[in-house]
């Protein structure tokens, strides 16, 4: 986590520091959205900071001046990450971003892990015109000086990566109490391998992700269907020397889903895509680089 700003400028009172303290939380958000890893978004944040720190001009617009260094960083990193992931074991997964069923930052910008793999497949430009002016409401123009393009390109930008993923983007709000509910259930049907119950949670066609990194035992490729899922967790309930165990319910970046330990005792998340009242996909993250900063 990025030092006290206090203590790296050693005036609270200094306008520069208050100027970024307040846009901190947006430009975390921002960062871990382009790069799908939390340390790596506070790496981004940290040295943003550093290059803020040192602007010697007045500023208008923090917001939008923060907003373009924080961009740009973050486009100088993808090219490394997507190197990163074509050598990667098994399905890739965004770290976790766990919050409390009820988050509001997770309802405000309506980005979920199901759009999050989506946006996996586009292109840095097209992936930051789309979050930068889909997501985070920020001006074409605007968008147009970040990119170094003009605002007929990256018009084309944002409408060709809202196509690519407008399937992905979620259709309605489980709430609290709905999301509390069917996270439970899920728990509890999975640890039993009970199959009548799992068949009233899974769509048809429900999807099973799960990214251990190599580092963990998971599966190498994507689960799809509902046979093969049953098959799968009533294996799973059978072999298991011993239960899960849940340690909390979670808004699991924008999807209802929990926080437990597996019969292992590894650190797992379990993110729960729902679709007409239905679970047509399953994130589980186990990869412990991934889970680190969770406060278990």
């Amino acid at each position: 986590m990025m030092a006290n700003e206090a203590n790296v400028v050693g005036s609270p009172s200094d306008q520069r520091l208050v100027d970024f303290t307040q846009e901190r939380k947006h430009l975390l958000r921002l960062s871990y959205r382009m790069l799908g890893s939390i340390s790596e978004a506070e790496d981004v944040v940290q040295d943003a900071w550093l290059r803020w720190e040192r602007v010697e001009e007045e500023v208008q617009t923090p917001t939008a001046y923060l907003t373009r260094i924080v961009t740009r960083l973050c486009l100088d990193r993808m090219k490394s990450a997507r190197a990163r992931r074509e050598i990667y074991v098994g399905p890739w997964l965004p770290e976790p971003l766990v919050e409390p069923l009820d988050a509001q930052e997770a309802v405000a910008d309506d980005v979920t892990v199901t759009l999050m793999v989506a946006l996996e497949r586009l292109s840095p430009l097209e992936r930051t015109a789309f979050l930068l002016h889909d997501v985070f409401d920020v001006a074409l123009t605007e968008v147009a000086v970040v990119l170094d393009r003009d605002p007929a390109a990256v018009r084309q930008l944002a409408s060709r990566a809202r196509k690519h993923v407008q399937d992905a983007r979620p259709r309605y709000r489980v709430g609290p109490e709905e999301a509390e509910r069917i996270a439970r259930a899920f728990f509890a049907a999975s640890r039993d391998g009970d199959v009548t119950s799992l068949s009233a949670l899974l769509a048809r066609d429900v999807e099973i992700h799960s990214d251990g990194g190599g580092k963990v035992l998971a599966f190498r490729e994507v689960i799809r269907g509902l046979e093969r899922a049953l098959r799968l967790f009533v294996h799973a309930q059978r072999k298991a020397a011993a239960a899960p165990t849940l340690l909390r319910t979670a808004n699991i970046d924008g999807l209802p889903g929990f926080v437990s330990l597996d019969p292992n005792g590894i650190l797992q998340t379990t993110a729960l895509g729902i679709r007409d009242g239905k679970i047509f996909a399953i994130y589980i993250v186990k990869n412990p680089d991934k889970l680190a900063h969770l406060d278990v």
